[in-house]
């Protein structure tokens, strides 16, 4: 194998270009110093009778957390799914989720908007970065997602929400 290590060469503040990079394609970076002031952000922009789902138990005052058994089709009007990611990363605006997060996998597309919650001090610069941080870890199903879901047909005409969530919320918890 050749040597790829001048290809994970970073000359960048990680945590201003992810911020640089979600935004530009489409996400909304929302720096929290806990929990709690997600709690408080969701009480403000998601009033009732909005549905809320989360796989963090300590968001339960303000979203269903009882819903990872039930089955997949009543999660069909979910208004905001809030999921802890991994870790992100920084080139591409990107985090890591895996299937222990998720609850569902179904959970990430089927909502209107996605909430992710990363720590700040989980972020990595590079996708080379990133596979060496996954490993050969075995994982029944993990992901990349960057920005709410997106297209563009022939015309360039961008649609957001086509394929999934139309908007992406990243709660940036510092670290």
């Amino acid at each position: 194998m050749p040597n790829l290590t001048d290809l994970a060469f970073i000359d960048f503040d990680p945590l201003e270009k992810f911020r640089t990079i979600l935004t530009s394609i489409g996400g909304q970076v929302i720096e929290v110093k806990n929990l709690g002031e997600i709690e408080q952000y969701i009480q403000a922009e998601f009033p009732d009778p909005m549905r809320v789902i989360s796989t963090l138990p300590a968001l339960s005052p303000v979203a269903e957390t009882d819903w990872l058994e039930q089955d997949p089709h009543v999660l069909e009007n979910v208004d905001l799914c809030i999921l802890e990611a991994d870790f992100g990363v920084a080139e591409n605006g990107s985090v890591w989720l895996t299937e222990a997060h998720m609850g569902q996998r179904v959970a990430p597309f089927i909502t209107q908007c996605l909430g992710i919650v990363l720590q700040a001090d989980r972020l990595v610069p590079t996708m080379h970065h990133a596979y060496e941080r996954i490993g050969a870890a075995d994982y029944p199903f993990g992901m990349f997602l960057a920005g709410p879901s997106k297209t563009a047909d022939i015309e360039q005409s961008l649609v957001l929400g086509a394929h999934g969530s139309r908007s992406l919320l990243l709660f940036l918890v510092e670290a």
